[in-house]
């Protein structure tokens, strides 16, 4: 007679202290044997598989012995077979279809057929309510701890590539792994300059030195998980909800947004076996739809692909549209060396007042950000303390946590205003100055990313109408670019240099 035989470990400790599936299986060999029983197939389930692949290889195993006519199953104890009471009927209706068919409990000395006795099957069911009721106090005490660990701000998993695991268990926290952030950091500036598909982000941080635990290219769904991942800004995603964590940050929340833009946005490369120049940066002027661009006898081309039935024919040449650009570029420099001393004065001047404003409101959000701190740790007492419900602190932990990380922002961005106005109107104006000789620069050095990010930050919108190229300047740069066509003109009223004014420097 034939048998089928059904093994579980029931803990990674079972496995790693010599109670291994192979010792089971070798068990219930020897049982079979003094059984007169021929093993037919043997299935294993290791308790560290999922639960629907532990469910899976149960319905295997019964559909195996149904369809061979096969009347055994052996098992060590009831909890090797099942320790979910929706499995019982399965089995119950096995048995008592047919007056052949027989569980045998190896270990504990019973076997349960049709004709089995009212206690026996009494015993059966009392021994699968108890393995049930284990399993899911496990699951509890597993959770608890988890919800604890999250509350003292640490995440109770293995964390993200950029940290490492650091202190003895149930103290465990998480340290930013020196060898790895810079590369993590890397990969999402990289990602937010809208030139990387993921495929080629993940070709290119492997590259630069990125790999996993196990020395391996990450794989781009890996890539594309990281970039989503809010640990790296301070915060642990637990089921769907965000908490704060007490590990260090990798990158700013304003560069992590960026990413998530990016992630989001429909003009994002998808992927990228041939880059073009202007690919994804300039659009029909009739249609509105992105130019095409390919390689055609060795030239490349950009023409619009008659969406709406579209009339342009033109296939522009690349490097005629790049001259077209270049002059762009150029209208935005200062003739006149008068002006320029005059403009970088100005732009001195324009900001001081703003600057006083963000001063002055950098202590009432310091106060702001105390108040909210104590508005969590109340919280979290209260929580502690039973005195507060888990769905209200949940809803409160959230509205308070996005109120500190908007304070936070804030004043991040107003403590750094007495210098942040004034240098970003030098070095925009710098850029403007420059900018035909960046450009040419970079194309000199064949790099075509930094070629690409210069033409999104000087250019809001570019269009090609029958090969000319028409463009609208991004909003800071067109308010240079006016004052720039203003006073390159040879009809100018220069301002008045007061005699004690000093040139800005």
């Amino acid at each position: 007679m034939k048998t089928a035989i059904f093994c579980r470990v029931s803990s990674k400790e079972q496995e790693e202290t010599g109670y291994s599936l192979p010792a089971q299986e070798k068990f219930l060999r020897e049982y079979a044997n003094k059984q007169g029983l021929e093993v037919a197939k043997v299935f294993a389930v290791s308790e560290s598989a999922a639960g629907k692949v532990q469910r899976k290889i149960f319905i295997e195993m019964v559909a195996y012995v149904r369809k061979h006519d096969i009347p055994t199953i052996i098992v060590e104890t009831t909890d090797r077979l099942t320790r979910n009471f929706s499995d019982v009927p399965t089995i119950d209706l096995w048995i008592t279809e047919n007056e052949n068919h027989q569980v045998h409990l190896a270990k504990e000395g019973c076997v349960l057929h049709n004709s089995s006795r009212s206690h026996e099957w009494f015993m059966w069911r009392v021994k699968v309510a108890t393995a049930e009721y284990y399993v899911r106090l496990l699951s509890e005490n597993v959770k608890k701890g988890q919800k604890e660990k999250i509350a003292q701000g640490w995440i109770p998993t293995k964390p993200p590539n950029g940290y490492k695991t650091v202190g003895e268990t149930g103290h465990k926290i998480h340290l930013v792994d020196e060898g790895v952030a810079p590369l993590i950091r890397k990969m999402f500036e990289f990602y937010a300059t809208g030139d990387y598909s993921i495929k080629k982000l993940a070709k290119t941080i492997h590259e630069e030195g990125l790999r996993s635990p196990m020395g391996n290219r990450l794989a781009n769904s890996r890539i594309h998980s990281l970039l989503q991942d809010p640990f790296y800004i301070g915060k642990i995603r637990w089921n769907d909800e965000i908490y704060e964590g007490k590990h260090e940050p990798l990158i700013s929340k304003e560069l992590f947004d960026k990413v998530q833009a990016m992630l989001k946005s429909k003009t994002t490369p998808k992927y990228r076996k041939h880059l073009f120049l202007f690919k994804g940066l300039i659009k029909c002027a009739e249609c509105g739809k992105s130019i095409t661009w390919e390689t055609a006898k060795g030239h490349n081309y950009g023409h619009c692909n008659h969406y709406h039935n579209c009339s342009q024919k033109t296939w522009a040449k690349e490097p005629e549209v790049e001259e077209q650009l270049l002059g762009g570029l150029d209208n935005l420099k200062i003739k006149n060396s008068r002006i320029v001393d005059w403009l970088k004065k100005a732009l001195k001047e324009s900001h001081q007042d703003e600057i006083a404003y963000h001063n002055s409101t950098v202590g009432e959000l310091q106060a702001r950000y105390e108040a909210v701190q104590k508005r969590l740790d109340k919280l979290y007492d209260d929580k502690l303390d039973e005195k507060i419900t888990p769905d209200f602190y949940n809803r409160k932990f959230k509205q308070y946590s996005e109120e500190k990380d908007e304070v936070v922002e804030s004043i991040k961005r107003h403590s750094q205003a007495s210098t942040g106005y004034l240098n970003l109107g030098i070095n925009i104006y710098e850029l403007s100055q420059r900018a035909k000789e960046i450009y040419l620069k970079a194309k000199a050095k064949d790099m075509l990313d930094e070629q690409r990010s210069l033409i999104r930050l000087v250019f809001a919108d570019l269009r090609l109408d029958e090969g000319k190229l028409s463009y609208i300047y991004s909003k800071t740069f067109k308010i240079l670019s006016e004052a720039v066509s203003a006073t390159n003109g040879s009809n100018v009223e220069l301002p008045r240099r007061d005699s004690n004014a000093q040139p800005y420097s």
